[in-house]
């Protein structure tokens, strides 16, 4: 009987493509993809080690994983990710159930690393970052109509709270020959709907070529056929361009949706996470963007209590969320990280008062939303069909204005048989705070 293998990836979009690309070589070499590590023989844990959160859900991951092979129900486990990259030798050290400690750069070598723990070895190893593969075959692990795309790893920001250039090494592009050749393979293999990320987007190309090849990248998506949606996450605000506005408003293909991740409004703050920006110019930028491309859907990221963020730069960021009205919004406490300049920084804010801070900026952001999907009553929108609700007897899925996972979602019915991945056009009849109800109105 064929070795049975279970992968658990955690954290970001990132991360499950490279969990989806160990997964491929697992199989290639003929062993047996199950989707519950309670029924594996060897459990892969892709870690993340972003925030304080992250690092303790994969810590959790790991013991209860250690749990299952103290009764036998597992046999060997393998830990990788970024929570690895971090810590490297802590973590080996503190996790005797581990079998296998990987670096991000050994991922490529998967099999060889499997081949090892069912030899009884125990496996430790951290081969450079900067070996971690660009490209590659991959399973695709979501819904079978989307996929993500990564087009660069790395970061080369240095942004002062965030550990990523130190876990996952500087900024690489893709060469845009093996982005459009995978993006062709998915397409090929049933995905309709792409969806572009790297840690900074819109960097995209500068390392190669010189320059941002983002609108190029976008433009050379679009003239794959079975393409149908294209969206582009993660592009900061210093690198959008009019060049890349004009392609998003022409390219049919490409879903009118930008998230540009400003993290805050304060001129002062923003300095010293080594961001760009203030108020007066985020607010232009937006602004611009709207002009730009009517009716798009603008998504951003925020921090609240960083290093010596007063009440009067917190309320100031309020009454910006409050002016620009996003159209999706994501408020997150800042963590306190082991390494970076941030943790450094004099006046540190109290974890609670950061939490609260941003638990204000969701409420506002609530109140903006459920105000934005009142002004869909009646409107009709393109969804795609990613499944059935039993307990609500309807369909559920996302328009184009909404990302998968992130966002929220669209509840229909239909009076005829729906398939996921379909795409259907449906009337909104009712909303949500985040979410829409709608009907189809032709099959």
């Amino acid at each position: 009987m064929p070795i049975k293998v279970g992968m658990v990836s955690l954290g970001c979009s990132k991360n499950l493509v490279d969990s989806e690309r160990m997964l491929y070589k697992l199989r290639k070499s003929g062993y047996e993809l199950v989707t519950e590590p309670g029924l594996a023989d060897v459990a892969v844990v892709n870690t993340c080690g972003f925030i304080q959160s992250a690092k303790e859900e994969a810590i959790e991951t790991i013991l209860e994983l250690g749990k299952l092979k103290e009764d036998g129900t597992l046999k060997k486990i393998i830990v990788t990710g970024c929570l690895v990259e971090r810590y490297k030798e802590e973590i080996a050290e503190q996790f005797p159930e581990a079998d296998a400690v990987i670096g991000i750069g050994n991922n490529k070598d998967i099999v060889d690393v499997l081949d090892h723990v069912l030899a009884d070895e125990r496996y430790i190893n951290f081969a450079p970052k900067l070996d971690a593969e660009l490209t590659g075959e991959r399973i695709i692990s979501t819904l079978p109509f989307f996929s993500y795309l990564k087009v660069a790893e790395g970061c080369s920001n240095c942004c002062t709270y965030c550990a990523i250039p130190q876990i996952r090494g500087k900024f690489r592009s893709v060469p845009m020959e093996d982005v459009l050749k995978e993006a062709r393979w998915l397409a090929d293999n049933g995905v309709t709907e792409l969806v572009v990320i790297a840690q900074d987007t819109s960097q995209y190309g500068f390392d190669l070529y010189g320059e941002s090849k983002l609108p190029e990248l976008l433009r050379e998506l679009c003239k794959i056929e079975k393409l149908r949606w294209i969206r582009t996450l993660y592009c900061y605000p210093e690198r959008i361009t009019d060049e890349l506005l004009e392609t998003i408003a022409s390219e049919e293909k490409l879903v009118k949706y930008l998230e540009i991740p400003i993290q805050h409004s304060d001129g002062d703050i923003l300095s010293r996470m080594h961001r760009w920006g203030d108020a007066e110019q985020l607010e232009a930028l937006f602004a611009h963007i709207r002009e730009k491309i009517p009716g798009v859907i603008l998504r951003t990221t925020l921090i609240t209590g960083f290093p010596g963020e007063t009440k009067e730069q917190f309320n100031s960021l309020a009454e910006f969320v409050q002016r620009v009205r996003f159209d999706r919004l994501g408020c997150f406490a800042y963590s306190c990280e082991d390494g970076t300049q941030a943790a450094k920084f004099p006046d540190q804010i109290e974890p609670e008062e950061a939490a609260h801070r941003a638990d204000i900026i969701m409420e506002q952001q609530l109140l903006i939303s459920s105000e934005n999907n009142a002004k869909l009553m009646d409107k009709e929108f393109t969804a795609v069909v990613e499944g059935f609700d039993r307990f609500g007897e309807c369909w559920f899925g996302r328009t184009e204005m909404d990302a998968p996972d992130i966002d929220g979602k669209v509840f229909f019915t239909s009076e005829n048989p729906l398939s996921v991945g379909q795409y259907v056009k449906i009337r909104i009849t009712d909303t949500l705070d985040y979410d829409l109800i709608g009907e189809v109105i032709n099959e």
